[in-house]
């Protein structure tokens, strides 16, 4: 192709992409540019640049077009450099100040969220300790086989149905696991807040069932050091998950003087960035779970300190983590 061919054919998107530049600089266009480049489009653009200045060199178009491409593709590496270090930035706020001060600001539903998982939890290990056949109202007998395998003494790695599973293979399916149970407990906020209140007092009976069973056929000793560690997560993304979901549920049952509609919306916006750090959260619980909970090298003493140590620090960060700052 010859240069002028180029020129013409390519030049309308490079004064686009010079427009999105100068916009980018805190600078005037110097031009009205028809059909103006959108800031979802840079990336994009910035490699088609790219290709057009590998085009030019190979061809050995003129050096003004080469030294233009050139300055193009240079201005828009910095700002594309730029705006990965501004996310940055901005994740670091977010997992800093932002997210402990929105979960301080939403305590009243976090509360409530918690004691509708943790309440029928301990009545339900209690009761199992009196009528243990209360297991099978949660539980089958196939069910119930399998998590008594899981947390034999006897396996080298706990908390798992098959001992060919690798930690990796583990890892992607706490994840996937784990990230479920948390959308399901949000998710369940759009039935005016009723699926959010089911999911979380049947996990909660879930949880104390498994750990109320366990606890009274002796396998309780290698059970409470397997949560020990991840639960510190785990257990709080539930938590707020359902924090999340009840606000979703509390906005189109008392959406006050908006419409349900702007109410949900308005209560969205908060229960989205809830779930943002419940999704990081669940990430590091199912690290911890697949590298660290199940092991059995790692006596219980030790299991026992750092998952005190991980609750003290989970703890410590939503009550004193951007303190004095707004969410």
């Amino acid at each position: 192709m010859k240069q002028q061919d180029f020129e013409q054919q390519h030049d309308a998107f490079w004064s686009r992409f010079e427009a999105l530049l100068a916009e980018l600089d805190g600078q005037r266009p110097v031009a009205q540019i028809k059909a103006p480049m959108g800031y979802g489009a840079f990336p994009q653009a910035y490699r088609q640049v790219c290709h057009h200045l590998a085009l030019a060199r190979e061809r050995q178009y003129a050096s003004y077009l080469i030294a233009r491409l050139e300055r193009l593709v240079l201005d828009g590496h910095q700002h594309l450099y730029r705006a990965r270090g501004v996310f940055g930035s901005q994740l670091l706020q977010f997992v800093v100040i932002d997210f402990p001060a929105l979960v301080r600001a939403e305590a009243r539903l976090f509360w409530l969220a918690a004691a509708l998982l943790y309440l029928p939890a301990l009545l339900m290990g209690l009761a199992l300790q009196y009528a243990p056949h209360l297991i099978y109202t949660l539980l089958d007998h196939t069910m119930l086989a399998s998590i008594e395998s899981m947390y034999d003494p006897n396996v080298a790695h706990v908390g798992r149905a098959r001992q060919s599973d690798g930690d990796f293979l583990m890892f992607g399916y706490y994840i996937k696991n784990n990230i479920g149970i948390g959308f399901q407990t949000f998710a369940g906020g759009l039935l005016y807040g009723l699926g959010s209140v089911f999911y979380l007092v049947y996990n909660g009976l879930f949880m104390g069932g498994v750990a109320g069973h366990l606890s009274r056929i002796g396998s309780g000793a290698t059970f409470y050091p397997f949560v020990v560690g991840h639960g510190a997560f785990e257990l709080t993304a539930i938590v707020l998950s359902g924090a999340a979901g009840l606000k979703l549920g509390l906005a189109l049952l008392a959406p006050g003087n908006q419409t349900r509609l702007a109410a949900l919306r308005a209560a969205a916006q908060v229960s989205i960035r809830l779930v943002y750090g419940v999704v990081g959260m669940l990430l590091i619980a199912a690290f911890i779970e697949a590298f660290w909970s199940s092991s059995q090298a790692l006596p219980p003493a030790v299991k026992y300190s750092v998952g005190a140590l991980l609750w003290l620090g989970v703890s410590a960060y939503f009550v004193f983590s951007g303190r004095g700052r707004a969410a």
